[in-house]
């Protein structure tokens, strides 16, 4: 992903309206987890509907499916859920964009089953859906998906830790995302892909939704199950910092292996510091502006973009190991979110 200028998150949030119902469309600016707003003024419009407004992950989403819809000429409606897992919400915000007059749909589905009959609504009419970042199930349930390979994003880290690991014997833990989620399935099984373990081999795994104070009630967790722990993958940065907290703690932040998914400036920025090992890097701007293109262009000549869109990943570390292709933290903080 290209580096853009990161604007103060206060400034990529407009007025928030009162007294309206969340995901209704209005002309005025969307609040904390609730709200839509509209930027541009150009005859082909574009939704994006995001699991939250206030994840740095969704924030840089929607920065880039905003410059990319000003340099389209087109106009870009945006709504997102109250929380992660939203899918209420997220019907709704379809039925609205749909109502409204929307040429395309990009969406990160909250629930990748919940949404799919409201998603096959919008096709019925005519609307392109493109999902970003997160398949529906099944993925052919939307005309086409960009999105990082997540089960190559775990794999990368796993031959990661498995080189520097150097022949140790590992303990491994895993701090997942919850059960059943697309995301967190495909990263922790390519983890154990590309370490050459199975779940047999986990002495212990919590599920943290991500969360940076779950991941460090999940660590002192495994830490209680098994003291020897010396590996800890983890769904998220911020599970990881909260991991780290816990073995710091317990003075075992030195000798635990701490690797991860995302690529967040503040995860990217822990990994320079030492807290974490590695992390594999995915790129939400560049999802969400292959997106509005495909929609401009459908709406311009009737293209309907399909399939798969891989829009990348890089292993992000300082200690690089040999046979494992990696980028340093320069780079990482150059390309990174939030």
């Amino acid at each position: 992903m290209p580096r853009t200028p990161r604007l103060p998150l206060a400034l990529l949030r407009v007025a928030a309206c009162t007294g309206v119902a969340a995901l209704t469309l209005t002309a005025c600016g969307s609040g904390s987890g609730s709200g839509s707003s509209s930027t541009g003024s150009g005859s082909i419009k574009v939704g994006l509907i995001t699991k939250t407004d206030t994840n740095p992950f969704f924030v840089k989403m929607k920065e880039g499916a905003e410059k990319a819809a000003k340099a389209d000429g087109a106009q870009l409606v945006t709504a997102a859920g109250k929380f992660d897992g939203d899918n209420a919400g997220q019907v709704t915000a379809i039925e609205n964009m749909v109502a409204s007059g929307v040429k395309g749909i990009l969406i990160t589905p909250s629930d990748s089953k919940a949404i799919v009959p409201a998603v096959a609504k919008a096709r019925a009419k005519g609307v392109l859906v493109i999902a970003l970042d997160t398949p529906t199930e099944p993925q052919s349930a939307v005309d086409a998906l960009f999105a990082t390979n997540n089960f190559n994003a775990g794999q990368l880290i796993g031959e990661y830790a498995k080189a520097a690991m150097k022949g140790k014997t590992a303990k491994i833990a895993t701090l997942d995302l919850a059960p059943g989620v697309s995301v967190g399935v495909q990263r922790h099984n390519g983890f154990l892909k590309g370490f050459g373990a199975t779940d047999k081999d986990v002495v212990c795994a919590q599920d943290t939704g991500g969360d940076q104070a779950k991941g460090q009630t999940a660590m002192e967790n495994c830490l209680q199950k098994s003291p020897d722990i010396n590996l800890l993958y983890t769904i998220n940065e911020p599970a990881a910092l909260g991991a780290y907290t816990a073995l710091k703690a317990k003075g075992r932040e030195k000798d635990v292996l701490i690797v991860s998914v995302d690529g967040g400036c503040t995860g990217t920025q822990a990994v320079k510091d030492g807290k974490i090992a590695a992390t594999s890097q995915q790129y939400p701007l560049k999802m969400a502006a292959e997106g509005v293109k495909a929609v401009v262009t459908y709406a311009k000549d009737g293209k309907k973009a399909s399939g798969y869109t891989d829009t990348g990943v890089n292993l992000i570390t300082d200690k690089a190991q040999a046979g494992v292709t990696s980028k340093d933290t320069g780079f990482g903080l150059q390309n990174c979110w939030g």
